[in-house]
Order: structure tokens, then C-alpha cells, then sequence
């Protein structure tokens, strides 16, 4: 009878334990790996494996866990894949997201659930103001911030007027606004197409040829990017109006894109080149253990990921219960990033820096991305204010 009752009293004691009883830090990755643009999110996985590697593949002394989950680029399934994380897998903590809607719909379950969130990749402007949360924090940028460097980068060469094109979604539309925020010229023209089912962009190249702009800027990630390159080349606007992009040219676009992307600039907060030894190392090593494959910014997003989980999970010994303690200290921002050094404001979105980057062939004669300038330092994005956090 005591016996019994012992281990009764134990079962009850057992099931009262914090989530740090775990014997693992449980992360859930989110992400799209299945269809056009899985290729961006396998790159993020392959990082954060990486990073994961680079840390024994444990995290306050203990072996971390991974759940990954296919979103299908679709904001219903990634909602329904974040409330199986959190409700079911009861992950500690949630990473990914690639696409502003898919996380914009996600972002309630995770915030109601008191479950770290860290954006590798989206950044809608709703997160870095009424929307901030104690619980989120991204890794990448605001959407704003990439284009609106585009913008000051294009007032230093002198543009006058611009057509802008984008896709017809969240992002697309703060892109599009990040721009017109620090471009001084004129805008002729805005057209936004169909996303993500549309790739024929020949009846908005015609419209920017028409509109006599000075210049075209562009948002299109991944197959809509290589198709817009393909084609602003083929129609032969290439030779007669200068292209401005973000995000529609990296290291995964740039093998189909090839030819057509040089002399086509941009902007990234990560480039691959970047002097400091995280980022060589990082570099180095992607290539060593995905060979033929080069890492792209949503990849050094990710690994940056891993990095800053891991230095909120070492300051609470691996006691995911200290929800506070571990928000402290993601806020201090206290890893080597793959960037360089960068801040968090208090909107839990970086502060850092933003560089121009240029393609050119490198020395095996192989094309690939270049830092070419630095156009803004230490940048902070324009909906801060916004975020009641203090």
C-alpha cells in the first residue's frame, strides 16, 4: 500500500515538472520544402544543421531535437503546422518562416502559447510594430529595410524616376513601401501581379518601358526572380533601363539567372565575403559538407538562428523555464553573428548594417556575390515606434 501510494505521489510530482525536466531543447522548424521554392527552404535547413553541428549538436548540455515541417508556402498550413509544434510536439522553442503570411497567420499560436518564435526570414511590418512580442524575435530584417537601402543607394547615383514591381502579398507590399520611403526621385509607376502563381511579367516590363522611368526596381524571390531576369533580358529593356532588385538575386538564383544578373546591384545585410571568422568559417564549411552548394542570406539567417537559441538556453542552464532570463538574454544579442556585430531594438528586429552587392566572377570563374559598399550603418527599422514593448 505505501508502495502504491509512493508511486502515485511520484507520477503526480513527475507530471508538475517544468518543461526543463526535458531531456532535450525541442526545436520546431518551419518552412517550405516542398514545390518551387523549396530550395530556399532546404538551404535554410542545411544551415541550420550546420549550426548545430558547430555546437556538438547540443544546446546547455543538452541534445537538441529537431521537428521540421513543410508550410507549402500556403499561410493555413503553416498555421496548422505551428499549433502541432506547439500543442503536440510541445517544442521549445520555433524557428523558420519564410513567407510574411505564412508567419503573420502563425504568429497568434506562438504568442498565446508563451513559445519562443524567431524569424529566419520574414519581417511584415505588423511584427516590428503593433504586433511585437516579448516572444518574437527575428534574425533577418524588416521587409522595409533591405528595399529602403536600395532607395538611398539609387539617390546616391543619381536616379530621377523609378517603376516599381512586385508580387501581390505582404512582403511585396512592404518592399515596395521601403523603397518609396527613401527614394527622392519620382515614382511613375506601381504594379503589383499575382503571387505566387504568376511568372509572366511581360505585360508590366511593357508598362515600365512605356512609362519612360529612369529606372525599374523589382522584388521577386526565388522562380519568379530568375523568370523576371530572364525575361527583362530577353525583352531587351536590360540595355536601356537600369534594374535595382532586392532579394531577387542570390545565391540560389544566380546559377539559372547566370549571364543576366551581371550588373544588376543590390542589397543584403549578409553577404558572403563578409571579413569576420564566424562567416568565413560558416562559409567554408557549407561548402565542404553540401558540396556544389553555396549558402545564401536565408541560410545565414538560419544559423544565426541556432546561435542565438543556444545563448539563451547556456544563460538558463538549459531550463527552458525561465522564460524571462532567456528573453533577456536573446535581447542583448550576445553571439558571434555571421554578419558581424548587430543590436536588437526594442522591437526585438536587428539594428545593423545594410551593403551594396554587386555579382562578378570569382576565381574559379564562377559567378557569385560581392560586397561592394556599405550604404547605411547600423540601421533601425521605421515601425519601432510603433512596438508598445519599452
Amino acid at each position: 500500500m505505501k508502495k502504491a501510494f509512493w508511486l502515485a505521489g511520484a507520477a503526480i510530482l513527475a507530471l508538475a515538472q517544468p518543461a526543463s525536466a526535458g531531456d532535450t531543447i525541442k526545436i520546431g522548424f518551419v518552412s517550405t520544402f516542398s514545390g518551387p521554392t523549396a530550395v530556399i527552404g532546404n538551404d535554410m535547413r542545411n544551415s541550420f544543421e550546420l549550426a548545430l553541428d558547430h555546437l556538438g549538436r547540443k544546446m546547455g548540455g543538452k541534445p537538441v531535437e529537431v521537428i521540421y515541417e513543410d508550410d507549402g508556402q500556403k499561410p493555413d498550413v503553416g498555421k496548422q503546422k505551428t499549433e502541432k509544434l506547439i500543442q503536440s510536439d510541445k517544442v521549445d522553442f520555433i524557428v523558420g518562416y519564410i513567407w510574411s503570411n505564412v508567419l503573420l497567420a502563425s504568429l497568434k499560436t506562438a504568442v498565446d502559447s508563451k513559445t519562443f518564435l524567431i524569424s529566419a526570414n520574414a519581417g511584415p511590418s505588423q511584427l516590428a510594430g503593433e504586433l511585437c512580442s516579448p516572444y518574437v524575435f527575428s534574425t533577418s530584417w524588416q521587409n522595409d529595410q533591405t528595399p529602403q537601402a536600395v532607395g538611398t543607394y539609387m539617390n546616391q547615383k543619381g536616379v530621377k524616376s523609378v517603376f516599381l514591381i512586385g508580387p501581390n502579398y505582404a512582403a511585396g507590399k512592404d518592399m515596395l513601401a521601403g523603397v518609396k520611403s527613401t527614394f527622392k526621385g519620382q515614382v511613375v509607376g506601381e504594379e503589383y501581379t499575382v503571387w505566387p502563381s504568376q511568372l509572366d511579367f511581360s505585360a508590366e516590363l511593357t508598362k515600365a518601358k512605356n512609362s519612360k522611368a529612369e529606372s525599374i526596381f523589382v522584388f521577386y524571390p526565388g522562380a519568379a526572380g530568375v523568370q523576371f531576369l530572364n525575361q527583362y533580358a530577353q525583352a531587351g529593356i536590360k540595355g536601356q533601363i537600369p534594374l535595382y532588385t532586392a532579394f531577387t538575386i542570390d545565391e540560389l538564383s544566380l546559377p539559372l539567372q547566370k549571364e543576366n544578373a551581371i550588373g544588376v546591384p543590390g542589397a543584403q545585410q549578409w553577404v558572403n565575403d563578409l571579413p569576420n571568422a564566424e562567416n568565413k568559417k560558416f562559409v567554408e564549411d557549407y561548402r565542404k559538407k553540401y558540396t556544389g552548394l553555396r549558402p545564401t542570406f536565408y541560410g545565414a539567417q538560419s544559423y544565426d538562428a541556432v546561435n542565438l537559441i543556444n545563448s539563451a538556453v547556456v544563460a538558463v542552464k538549459g531550463d527552458t523555464s525561465k522564460k524571462d532570463e532567456m528573453k533577456a538574454e536573446m535581447e542583448k544579442a550576445n553571439f558571434k553573428s555571421v554578419r558581424g556585430p548587430f543590436k536588437y531594438g526594442k522591437n526585438h528586429i536587428p539594428v545593423q548594417n545594410f551593403y551594396l552587392q554587386d555579382v562578378v566572377k570569382d576565381a574559379d570563374g564562377q559567378l557569385s556575390l560581392k560586397t561592394v559598399a556599405t550604404i547605411v550603418k547600423d540601421d533601425q527599422d521605421r515601425f519601432v515606434d510603433k512596438c508598445p514593448m519599452k
